[in-house]
C-alpha cells in the first residue's frame, strides 16, 4: 500500500497546520498527515512551518517571543478564506487530541530552531512529552532537516521511527552515512531532481522513501512505480481512491 501524506494537513482546502486542515483528512479518506512543530518562549510546542507570523497569520513577529496566552489574539485563518477567520495556531497538545479522535497517523517534522540549540532541545523534550498522550495504535514518524536534532531525538526516544529530510542541493553521496548516524528508518528526499537510479539505491539500502512535495498526479504515479513508499502532497484529496482509506 502506497502512502499519501497530507502536507501540513489538507493545505489546499484549509489554512496549513491548523486543526481545520487536519480535520479534513479523515473526511477525504487520508489517513496520514504531515505537520511542523516549533516552540514558544514559554516552552509551548505549537504547529507552524515558519518561525515568524507574517506569512500565515494577521500579525508579525517571532514565535520565540510569544507565550501560550498570545495564541488567542492571533488569527491564523482569515488570510486563507473568510470561513476560517478566527482559526488559531494549534498547540501540539490540541493536535494530538485531534489525531486520536480522528484515528490519523502522523509525520511530525521538528523544525530547526533558529533561536539556538537550547531551544531545539526544549522542542525535542516538548514533543516527546506530548507524544505520551498519542494513542498507541496510531502510527508515527518523526522527521527533520536538522540531522543533529533528529539523532538527539532518537537517542531520547529510540522506539520511534525517524526520517532524515534532504533538499536536492544537500543530498550528497554520503546520505547513507547520515541515516546510519541518526539510526533512521526512512529517507525523505525532495522531489526536484530525484531519479529512478537514486531511488533504487535507497531501496537497496533498506530504507523507506517518502518524497516531498508532489503536487502532480502523474509524477506521483511515476515515483510509486519506481518504488517510492509515499509522497507528501498539498492535493491529497485529488488522489484516486486506491490511495485512500474508508474510515
Amino acid at each position: 500500500m502506497k502512502t499519501v501524506f497530507a502536507h501540513r494537513g489538507m493545505s489546499s482546502l484549509a489554512p496549513e497546520n491548523t486543526l481545520s486542515a487536519f480535520s479534513l483528512c479523515r473526511e477525504n479518506g487520508i489517513q496520514w498527515l504531515e505537520c511542523d512543530v516549533d516552540i514558544l518562549a514559554d516552552g509551548t510546542v505549537v504547529l507552524s512551518h515558519d518561525d515568524t507570523l507574517e506569512r500565515c497569520t494577521d500579525q508579525c513577529g517571532s514565535l520565540y517571543d510569544l507565550t501560550h496566552s498570545d495564541l488567542a489574539k492571533i488569527d491564523a485563518g482569515s488570510w486563507f478564506a473568510d470561513a476560517y477567520e478566527g482559526e488559531r495556531i494549534p498547540t501540539f497538545e490540541q493536535f494530538i487530541a485531534l489525531v486520536n479522535q480522528h484515528e490519523l497517523n502522523i509525520n511530525v517534522e521538528i523544525k530547526s530552531c533558529t533561536s539556538g540549540w537550547e531551544n531545539t532541545l526544549r522542542l525535542i523534550d516538548g514533543v516527546i512529552a506530548g507524544l505520551e498522550n498519542l494513542n498507541p495504535e496510531r502510527e508515527l514518524i518523526i522527521s527533520s532537516f536538522n540531522h543533529l536534532a533528529l539523532a538527539e531525538f532518537k537517542k531520547r526516544r529510540p522506539q520511534t521511527r525517524i526520517a532524515c529530510l534532504f533538499e536536492n542541493a544537500n543530498l550528497w553521496d554520503d546520505w547513507e552515512s547520515i541515516l546510519q548516524a541518526c539510526q533512521a528508518e526512512y529517507i525523505h528526499p525532495e522531489d526536484k531532481g530525484l531519479t529512478k537510479e537514486r531511488i533504487l539505491k535507497m531501496k537497496a539500502a533498506g530504507y523507506g522513501i517518502n518524497v516531498y512535495t508532489v503536487n502532480d498526479l502523474a509524477r506521483a504515479n511515476q515515483l510509486f512505480n519506481w518504488g517510492v513508499d509515499g509522497v507528501f502532497t498539498d492535493i491529497a484529496h485529488q488522489f484516486p481512491k486506491k490511495y485512500k482509506k474508508a474510515f
